[in-house]
Formats: structure tokens, sequence, C-alpha cells
């Protein structure tokens, strides 16, 4: 039974009308046509489905559409602006992060929440908080860089 969910994504009320229990991660990227959390493992163990939803990062490849009516859900491309990008986009950057960019997604946005509630963390706390997220490129030490550089630019 489809049903119309309503929801803000990156600061915009967006609906739609879909079965309730499909994966919110579906939604973002087949009915409103936003690519950045991507499609990984299907079942929250990779995170590259990352989003944040009322702030708190979730993994919207197992998260029903119907969990997000009436909450903000921000995805990467709702995290800064080009003009004013998140302290975590501006140190992928200074770093060099990048390789497929694939995971980015996962890592950027969980380290976005992270570092919001942590202003200075150690590198185990860094390495705790990013527990689960996989990169298959092998830029994790360029990952725990840019984490930490994101903390003393935030």
């Amino acid at each position: 039974m489809q049903t119309s969910i309503t929801f803000r994504v990156d600061g915009k009320d967006q609906t739609v009308t879909v079965d309730p229990e499909m994966p919110l991660l579906y939604a973002l990227r087949d009915d409103l046509g936003l690519n950045n959390p991507k499609f990984g493992c299907g079942l929250a163990q990779c995170g590259a489905c990352t989003v944040h939803v009322d702030g708190t990062p979730t993994r919207s490849c197992v998260t029903p559409t119907a969990a997000v009516e009436g909450k903000q859900v921000t995805t990467l491309a709702g995290l800064g602006t080009p003009e004013h990008p998140h302290p975590i986009q501006t140190a992928y950057i200074d770093e060099q992060v990048p390789q497929c960019g694939y995971c980015i997604n996962g890592w950027m946005m969980t380290a976005a929440a992270f570092l919001r509630d942590n202003k200075d963390p150690s590198e185990d706390q860094i390495r705790e908080a990013l527990t689960g997220l996989k990169c298959r490129c092998g830029t994790h030490m360029a990952i725990l860089r840019a984490v930490k550089r994101a903390a003393s630019l935030a």
C-alpha cells in the first residue's frame, strides 16, 4: 500500500508516495534524485548510505521511509555549500582523502555528527566513532587525519 510521507531533506519539505516500509535510501535516491547516500551492503554494515535524521547518523538502507515522517533528513549535500563547506568537507579536500569516493558519504556524515559533540577528540576516540565504516580503497589513515583536521577547523 502506497502512503504519502512528508519530511524535510536538506532544508526543503519533500513528500514521497511510497510503501511505508521501503528503505529511506530508495526514497532519497529514486524518488528525490539525490545521489549522495549510496547503496553499499543493504545491511547497515558499511555506512555508505548514512544520512542524519534529526542530527543522528542513520543507515538509510535499513530505515523505513515512514520512520522519517515529519523529521529532518540531512544528506552530504546539505552538510555545507560550495561557498561555506562543513569543516569535514574542507578537511577531506585538504588531506586529499577521496579515491573512488563511494564510501565518503558514510565517513563524512558519521564524522560530522561525531565532531559536533566532540570538539577535540583523540585518535582513539575518532577510531571508535568510525568503527564499522568500510573503505575498500584503503584511505583510512587519510580519513583519520581529515577528521582530526576538521576538529581543529570547527
